[in-house]
């Protein structure tokens, strides 16, 4: 049951439309510097995040494992995130511990990519036991605790009950051996939500806001139940601005969406630590193989380094020193919610 419904998934995200709703990046400007006095080679967009260094602050987020085709696919993310110097998450291993067949398919990715940033992934709801069995199974760096109760309401076959998840989440902190990172998967992370998983100690958030992959959508395509609720869900944007005024310190990883330089720069100057990307580099591997993804990344990582420059900015930590106005929409929520956004324009 759990691999047919993976391999469903796979081939919807690919195919399914985007999310109705935008990721309200569009509201989100960066200040063009005329006279920036600088060179592109003088750039440096490199980053560490937990302990390890990449040479661009992107995560090829959590899509697939456990059933024929996806091993092919996460060989050649793998070899993508090796070569490019990324992180790479892999998809949610419990299907790898009741089917055994499918392990080869996650074990795959540290192989290929033995020094790089790799992610395991489990439900939030999942035992210790399992949870740290899925970090063993890939050497993994991390931890991602995906949330997922729209979707999961959305599925016939799906949870109903969502008690207890909190407690689970601070015994899995408290028993995993690596840091754990709490992922929403495209409905977006509010400044409630954020702080209570602050409180249970995650080490990071992967905000996950709609804009993007649309799982009401997939599942509605599966006979779900959920059909008019397909604009579920806050904007990437809006959520990562949320999770940033209350959680100024956070480790946050921007995702939902984000699938370009330009919305990536935004993200990143507003303070995301790192940007999650997942389906638009699935449809690249799967219609050009390794060597198409390749020259996307280098093509992102050259205009990232861009916009960087074109700010002002050498690196990072000057690209998040620099003014970003908030307007539209985006201002409006977060002006009701009682965030001031001129903390970003005025800096």
């Amino acid at each position: 049951m759990r691999s047919q419904r993976k391999q469903e998934h796979l081939n919807l995200a690919t195919n399914v439309p985007d999310s109705p709703v935008s990721t309200g990046f569009e509201d989100v400007f960066l200040l063009h510097d005329s006279v920036p006095e600088l060179s592109l080679d003088e750039v440096d967009v490199a980053t560490d995040f937990l302990g390890k260094k990449l040479k661009l602050p992107l995560l090829i987020n959590a899509m697939t494992g456990g059933i024929p085709e996806a091993e092919d696919i996460n060989r050649g993310l793998a070899q993508v995130a090796a070569s490019a110097g990324i992180g790479i998450a892999v998809g949610s291993q419990l299907v790898a511990m009741e089917e055994r067949d499918g392990l080869e398919s996650f074990r795959v990715v540290r192989r290929v990519n033995p020094h790089g940033v790799v992610l395991a992934n489990v439900s939030a709801s999942t035992d210790a036991g399992p949870a740290v069995r899925a970090v063993n199974m890939i050497e993994a760096d991390g931890l991602q605790v995906h949330l997922n109760v729209p979707q999961e309401l959305a599925m016939a076959e799906g949870d109903r009950s969502f008690k207890g998840v909190l407690d689970n989440i601070a015994d899995l902190v408290y028993k995993s051996p690596v840091p754990v990172i709490a992922k929403e998967v495209g409905f977006g992370m509010s400044r409630e939500a954020a702080a209570r998983l602050a409180e249970v100690g995650v080490a990071g958030l992967d905000i996950g806001g709609s804009g993007g992959t649309n799982f009401v959508a997939i599942e509605n395509m599966r006979g779900g139940l959920f059909a008019d609720l397909t604009e579920w869900g806050i904007p990437t944007a809006v959520s990562l601005l949320e999770v940033l005024s209350t959680q100024p310190q956070a480790r946050v990883i921007a995702s939902g969406g984000i699938w370009g330089a330009l919305p990536a720069a935004k993200a990143l100057a507003l303070g995301a630590d790192i940007v999650g990307i997942a389906a638009p580099f699935l449809r690249v591997l799967r219609t050009a193989g390794v060597d198409g993804l390749m020259e996307e990344m280098d093509l992102f990582a050259y205009r990232l380094r861009a916009v960087t420059l074109m700010v002002g900015a050498r690196n990072l930590a000057e690209l998040r020193q620099k003014p970003v106005l908030v307007t539209g929409r985006t201002a409006e929520w977060l002006k009701l919610r009682g965030i001031d956004a001129r903390h970003w324009a005025r800096r």
